[in-house]
């Protein structure tokens, strides 16, 4: 059965209510916390998700003009952050901070000088 979402508009409250299909917008729902029938609908963000294969996909889509950008390090900051949100996976330590100075400017060369432990500890390097 889907689960929808709701809020009561007495006690501010939000809770879930377990319906079926022909049962929504039929069956009365209450607050779970006061009983009270003044409730509306919550609605929630929808996710979508994909394959592997999609969301690389999607990322050759997006970041098919690479060239440049090692001259650019704000745009390639702003890559970056668009290409880690398209991974859907944990990020590696230190990666917003990368992110923020390419943003503001600062060259890939002056990051690592400025983190040169960046990178280190990480499983999947090997020497």
């Amino acid at each position: 059965m889907p689960t929808y979402d709701f809020i009561c508009n007495t006690c501010d409250q939000r809770f879930d209510v377990f319906l079926t299909y022909a049962e929504y917008g039929k069956t009365p729902v209450h607050c779970a916390h006061c009983n009270s029938a003044d409730v509306r609908r919550r609605m929630t963000k929808v996710r979508i998700a994909k394959t592997e294969e999609g969301r690389m996909e999607t990322l050759a889509e997006n970041f098919s003009g690479f060239e440049g950008l090692e001259e650019n390090p704000a745009e390639l900051g702003r890559m970056m952050k668009k290409m880690g949100r398209e991974m859907g996976e944990e990020l590696p330590a230190g990666f917003d901070e990368v992110v923020d100075r390419l943003e503001a400017g600062q060259s890939p060369e002056e990051i690592e000088s400025a983190l040169p432990d960046l990178g280190e500890g990480d499983s999947d390097s090997k020497v």
